[in-house]
């Protein structure tokens, strides 16, 4: 029997530490990825295999508050009873937050219509420890004002081929930033916020790279609006840590 074919389909919001993790797409042995532990340990909970459609995928090391998933079961149990019965099967470092009964065409990719990512920087002399794989550690100084006013400049609809990753293919670049913006969590505990229709591979990163340069004065916000309008990717700085990556939230 097709999955697809049973009777139920359900939608899960998940979060996760991906420290521990090769990103969230399915990998073959010896490599694990979030999605295969979610799959393996929820089969026992529903009886049956579990197959799943993430949202989007995420690198090695990037974490997720709003991961979106969803898959096709004829198992019974209640939705609002799943994310207890998760606790009991899954690891502490991935968490079902919230499950819900959907639409048959509903599929948490292809139905997505944007998509918040978060990136976080501990900008200190000193490494806090406890933010150690959540946060990338710059002690340089950076000034927040020229990096908020770099951010502004690639909102809208744009091609954004100077932040796609080197080895992408031949999808699109076109994308719209709805908002893009920095703001302090702490006094030294910094947050990059972007909205957009969608993301290229690597275009969060590598935006969060740009505007880093930016703040070190490494980048002048000519610089950056020149080399952004031009597409190359090779002009711009390496990618940004995994670590300090969040997949915040999914709209549908």
């Amino acid at each position: 029997m097709k999955l697809n074919f049973r009777k139920r389909n359900i939608a899960l919001k998940i979060s996760y530490d991906g420290t521990n993790y090769n990103g969230f797409q399915r990998q073959n042995p010896p490599s694990v990825a979030v999605q295969n532990i979610l799959e393996e340990r929820l089969a026992k909970i529903f009886g049956e295999k579990i197959e799943m459609i993430g949202s989007g995928r995420t690198d090695a090391g990037v974490h997720a508050i709003g991961q979106v998933v969803n898959f096709f079961t004829d198992g019974r149990i209640a939705v609002e009873k799943i994310p207890y019965a998760a606790s009991g099967v899954l690891p502490p470092d991935i968490v079902v937050v919230e499950a819900r009964e959907v639409d048959r065409d509903f599929s948490a990719l292809h139905s997505a219509k944007s998509k918040i990512y978060i990136y976080k920087i501990l900008n200190s002399k000193i490494l806090n420890p406890f933010l150690k794989n959540f946060a990338w550690h710059i002690r340089f100084f950076l000034d927040v004002e020229l990096m908020q006013a770099a951010l502004k400049i690639i909102e809208g609809t744009h091609d954004f081929s100077a932040f796609k990753a080197a080895s992408s293919t031949n999808m699109n670049p076109v994308r719209t930033i709805y908002a893009a913006e920095l703001f302090f969590e702490t006094d030294e505990l910094l947050t990059i916020k972007i909205h957009a229709s969608g993301f290229l591979y690597h275009m969060a990163r590598n935006i969060v790279a740009a505007a880093v340069e930016v703040g070190r004065h490494r980048l002048t916000l000519e610089d950056f609006k020149k080399i952004f309008e031009s597409g190359e990717r090779k002009l711009f700085p390496a990618t940004a840590p995994a670590h300090g990556l969040y997949l915040y939230k999914v709209f549908y």
